[in-house]
């Protein structure tokens, strides 16, 4: 016996209930929730029955053949600020003492799979251009883990500026010299290869995307 039946089985055992009594509880005659234990008559609860029983043993109706319920969302969402900058959009400040447009909110637990950063080191811009598509497209949100900037590069997406323009790029690291090789996911654009790590300056690194569906 396997299933709702033997969750319900062993709930009985454990309250030392009965099952004339539980069949009475829900309004069904004496035999009903014996013959739906051991007899598998009916095939399974009514709904209405299933919410008594469960109500009554303080479990998840799921455990008696309901459907399987989300979990709850966290209570409290992150506030993650999103700046009216562009990257490889002309110049860019990206300075602390910005002030944000808008706030976006995200689950703590989804922003601790990204990345292991503060939210505090956590902000949005926006793409602007084809030069990574198509990986990132005009238009695009991207959250950028600013804590990056100042620890040891590897390869990924990164936010860089450069003459005082940001822009998008992805940086490769040789595995051996740590030179890199800093290009645009649109082969239309050129690669700079062989640079030196201290010839750029990171802004942080490209965690998440969220782009409008048209």
């Amino acid at each position: 016996m396997t299933g709702p039946r033997a969750e319900l089985a062993r709930l009985i055992a454990e309250r030392r209930e009965d099952y004339a009594g539980l069949s009475r509880l829900i309004g069904r005659n004496a035999a009903y929730i014996q013959q739906f234990i051991k007899r598998g008559v009916p095939r399974r609860l009514a709904e209405e029955d299933r919410r008594k029983l469960a109500r009554y043993f303080g479990v998840d109706e799921s455990l008696l053949g309901g459907p399987v319920r989300p979990p709850a969302p966290s209570e409290e969402l992150i506030a993650i600020p999103r700046f009216d900058i562009r990257a490889s959009a002309g110049p860019g400040a990206f300075a602390d003492g910005e002030t944000p447009t808008a706030h976006l909110g995200f689950d703590p637990r989804f922003l601790k799979q990204l990345c292991s950063a503060s939210p505090s080191d956590l902000s949005i811009i926006r793409v602007r251009g084809d030069s990574m598509f198509p990986t990132l497209a005009d238009g695009d949100d991207i959250m950028v883990d600013r804590s990056s900037a100042g620890t040891r590069i590897s390869d990924g997406i990164y936010v860089l500026r450069q003459d005082e323009t940001l822009m998008v790029k992805r940086i490769a690291v040789h595995p051996t010299s740590r030179r890199l090789t800093i290009s645009s996911d649109n082969s239309s654009y050129p690669a700079w290869r062989d640079c030196e790590p201290d010839s750029i300056e990171v802004i942080g690194r490209v965690v998440w995307a969220g782009r409008k569906i048209s």
